[in-house]
């Protein structure tokens, strides 16, 4: 049976919406707008999106092709996780911002690792196994639509946060960010 099943779809939603955590990605996004000074809103959940459904109907198809398992994706991913969180937390540059795209949109590392990462990746695959498609299609929809929200408004919610807000939040969500990426290795080490 393949129906939308509001259970299910609340369920694929929020699972998601704790994975991509964009919410919690704030101080992060600041933090590249700040760099890049534009963020074309639109391009990255668009990219984002065409990652999270290409790796739902095709991912695990992909790494099995090039000889990578989903826990060596997942580990690496969250390597890449826990160095987005080092810069947060230390207030270094580890990934080096490149002048001549100064004014294009940020593709790396909004739409991937942050938002369509190796963390969300592996829970489409999970997903995958557990619910139907149609519910996890609108789900990741539903995602999309609210990463939007949020990458559009970033310059309202930078506002009100203010400079002192900003780094309050960018050492705090730095913090869970290198957690979430620890967690995400952890639990993913011992299968490679």
């Amino acid at each position: 049976m393949n129906s939308i099943n509001f259970k299910e779809f609340f369920s694929v939603t929020l699972i998601l919406f704790s994975v991509i955590d964009i919410l919690g990605a704030i101080p992060f996004i600041l933090d590249i707008k700040k760099k890049f000074k534009v963020l074309d809103a639109f391009k990255i959940t668009i990219v984002s999106g065409v990652l999270l459904y290409a790796f739902l109907f095709i991912g695990e198809s992909i790494l099995h092709l090039f000889g990578v398992d989903v826990e060596s994706f997942a580990v690496a991913g969250g390597l890449i996780m826990f160095f987005l969180g080092l810069e947060m937390v230390l207030n270094i540059e580890i990934f080096k911002h490149d002048p001549q795209l100064a004014y294009t949109s940020p593709i790396v590392p909004l739409a991937f690792p942050l938002i369509a990462g190796a963390g969300s990746m592996t829970t489409l695959i999970s997903l995958n196994a557990e619910y139907q498609r149609i519910n996890i299609i609108l789900g990741v929809f539903f995602n999309l639509i609210f990463v939007y929200f949020v990458l559009k408004s970033s310059d309202f919610i930078d506002r009100k946060i203010g400079v002192s807000g900003s780094i309050i939040l960018r050492k705090f969500f730095g913090t869970i960010l290198l957690a979430m990426a620890i967690r995400l290795i952890k639990k993913n080490i011992v299968g490679v």
